[in-house]
């Protein structure tokens, strides 16, 4: 009979993530206040506890050396809504992805996400406070496309017949619809169109370099792995050159709190530290 195999019962980093991200968000907002709707429509916290929080703030990556801010705003969410939309995406899509790929390459292709999205948003739109959540499930979309790509370009060593064709098509639409509804993402406070766009190309990056060890002929499995290990190199160190030399700064952000009492002249409390 025809089945479709996966490599795992349950999503666990999927199911894990999305309790912890919601932990993060209940204590932010418990420790640090609501703020008001015209500050942040998405029901979450004052836009400096993302910052200190360890979201993405392209001042202190560049000038104070916190490289770890490339990585951390996977964890964070701007409020609620956000992170109601994320979460019902992890715990279908993206823990179907964590079956199918294992736990460990899941992680690494997430966090490939969460890193090129950071990384894009710090040189696009460095002037601006983000969380990573939706940008690091862009990798996984891009993972997702790179496999398809690989699948459906070469001879594998994996031939899973009609249902395993059946089901890349299936989930290849299911994977541009997601891309769509999580760009929509971009139009709510806190969350840029470069950091999707970063995601999804890291996502695809890696994911060409994870998945090109399933192609059946030698050659084009050391070809198509190249293909990929060049991607990842030039894109990051291009990236990482350019954010470093070239991207002007706003020292404003340095202190966040004093930014944000300027921006929002009324109704700005801003009393909570990491």
């Amino acid at each position: 009979s025809d089945y479709y195999y996966v490599k795992q019962k349950f999503g666990y980093l999927s199911i894990g993530l999305s309790t912890t991200q919601l932990f993060i968000l209940a204590v932010q907002m418990l420790l640090c206040g609501v703020a008001p709707f015209d500050v942040n429509p998405m029901v979450g916290p004052y836009p400096d506890v993302i910052s200190e929080w360890g979201g993405r703030n392209t001042y202190l990556i560049v000038d104070g050396l916190q490289i770890w801010r490339l990585i951390t705003p996977f964890a964070l969410h701007s409020g609620v809504i956000h992170l109601l939309c994320n979460v019902a995406v992890q715990l279908e899509t993206a823990a179907f992805f964590e079956r199918e790929w294992g736990s460990a390459r899941w992680a690494v292709l997430y966090l490939s996400g969460a890193f090129g999205c950071n990384l894009a948003s710090s040189i696009i739109s460095p002037d601006e406070i983000s969380v990573a959540s939706s940008g690091a499930l862009m990798g996984l979309f891009g993972a997702k496309l790179a496999e398809v790509t690989t699948m459906s370009l070469f001879q594998t060593r994996r031939r899973r017949g009609d249902l395993g064709n059946s089901v890349r098509l299936e989930q290849l639409g299911g994977v541009l619809c997601a891309v769509a509804v999580v760009g929509l993402f971009t139009l709510i406070p806190y969350v840029d169109y470069a950091g999707h766009l970063g995601g999804l190309c890291g996502g695809f990056s890696v994911g060409v370099i994870i998945f090109a060890t399933r192609l059946q002929s030698t050659f084009l499995k050391f070809a198509w792995l190249a293909t990929g290990v060049a991607l990842v190199v030039a894109g990051v160190a291009y990236s990482l050159l350019y954010l470093f030399q070239y991207v002007q700064l706003d020292e404003e952000l340095g202190d966040v709190c004093e930014y944000f009492r300027r921006l929002f002249a009324e109704g700005y409390d801003c009393n909570c530290l990491a």
